[in-house]
Formats: structure tokens, C-alpha cells, sequence
């Protein structure tokens, strides 16, 4: 079994306030949920311009895992009102 974990650092340019935020993240999450991932915002809570979401996913093939991976980095690049700050996947 391959255990991928997905950092991704996440810089909100326009938000002006936690409730900013919170809706894009929102949204965002949602979206994410159809590639069959688990994912919680696991840094940076109380600062309204940036977030950290560990996301997780398992299969037993490696190349499923970079699959899924890439269309929640696809998905990330593809948001309108935030940018990819950083990113680092591993495998446990």
C-alpha cells in the first residue's frame, strides 16, 4: 500500500479578513473532495492571508497516488483568488 501526503502552502493575495479566507478554503475543499483525499488545513489558522492543508491519499499503485496528486495541484493553479506558495509531496 502507497501512503502519498500532499503539503500545499496556500497565499490569499486579496482576502481581507479570516472570513476571506475561510470562504475560498471552503470552496476549495469541496472541489477537492471528488478525488477521493482527505485534507485538513493543518497550519497557519489564524493568519487570513495564508494556510497550509495536508492532504492524503492511498492506492496501491505509486502512479495512481501521482495521478490524484496532480489534479489537486492542477485544481490549486486554477484558483482564481489564491496562489501556490509552496508544495511537497511524500510517500509513507
Amino acid at each position: 500500500m502507497i501512503v502519498g501526503v500532499l503539503t500545499l502552502d496556500l497565499f490569499f493575495p486579496y482576502a481581507q479578513s479570516l472570513k476571506d479566507k475561510r470562504r475560498i478554503l471552503h470552496g476549495f475543499k469541496d472541489r477537492l473532495r471528488r478525488h477521493n483525499i482527505a485534507l485538513a488545513e493543518i497550519d497557519f489558522q489564524d493568519l487570513w492571508q495564508r494556510a497550509r492543508l495536508g492532504i492524503v491519499t492511498l492506492n496501491s499503485q505509486a502512479s495512481v497516488v501521482e495521478e490524484v496528486f496532480g489534479r489537486v495541484l492542477a485544481d490549486a493553479r486554477n484558483l482564481e483568488e489564491a496562489e501556490i506558495s509552496g508544495h511537497e509531496i511524500r510517500y509513507v
